[in-house]
């Protein structure tokens, strides 16, 4: 498999967990997108709405939006598996990975923020207001409901911990104030434990300028 992925991307930093956690062989592709990249040519071949990631399986057909991917290794590669078997269980835990994936990304990713600096003029410090606005909103909810026992959900990697790793990588990387959500950071450091989440990190990337 080929995974198409830029290394701050948490869309493709989430695919990357799940590939890594269910001991998927793949060749990392990296779209460079501050070259703008994901507008050529050659990638709108694979990819037509211009995003990473995508994903090219083996036999060269190709998967885009990273929940759509995501559910498709679940259904493909059910082990270890990352929703409960319990159809309640598995409600909750989309639930919260949904938070994140339906609630926070859509409204603080990078087209988001470059349309709000470039066509609507927000300076940094509006930028950054939006950005933490959002994101709370989220992760009030989500330090309420989550066990992190040590996990999100238990004792078990989940959907869950998969979306919310990258979303916490996010809100360091733009300052937010983590001390109102204890729950979380606990999560976000015994997933850092694993090799899964430390192989996957944007700083562990190929296309990582650090």
């Amino acid at each position: 498999m080929e995974l198409f992925t830029y290394h701050r991307s948490s869309a493709a930093y989430r695919v990357r967990i799940a590939l890594n956690h269910k001991g998927i062989k793949y060749t990392a592709v990296p779209v460079n997108l501050l070259k703008a990249e994901h507008r050529g040519e050659d990638y709108l071949r694979i990819s037509p709405q211009g995003l990473v990631p995508a994903l090219r399986l083996d036999d060269r057909r190709v998967l885009t939006q990273s929940n759509a991917i995501l559910e498709w290794l679940e259904e493909n590669y059910p082990e270890p598996a990352l929703l409960p078997r319990d159809s309640y269980d598995r409600g909750v835990v989309r639930s919260w990975a949904n938070i994140v994936a339906c609630d926070i990304h859509p409204i603080d990713n990078s087209r988001v923020l470059k349309y709000l600096t470039g066509e609507l003029g927000v300076n940094d410090e509006q930028k950054q207001i939006w950005y933490h606005h959002w994101i709370k909103l989220g992760f009030d909810v989500l330090e309420q409901q989550i066990l992190a026992t040590p996990y999100c959900f238990g004792e078990q990697i989940s959907m869950a911990d998969v979306y919310l790793i990258p979303q916490v990588y996010n809100a360091l990387r733009f300052n937010l104030d983590m001390t109102s959500y204890p729950k979380i950071k606990s999560v976000s450091e015994n997933c850092h434990q694993l090799d899964a989440f430390f192989q996957a990190a944007p700083e562990n990337q190929p296309d990582s300028p650090t």
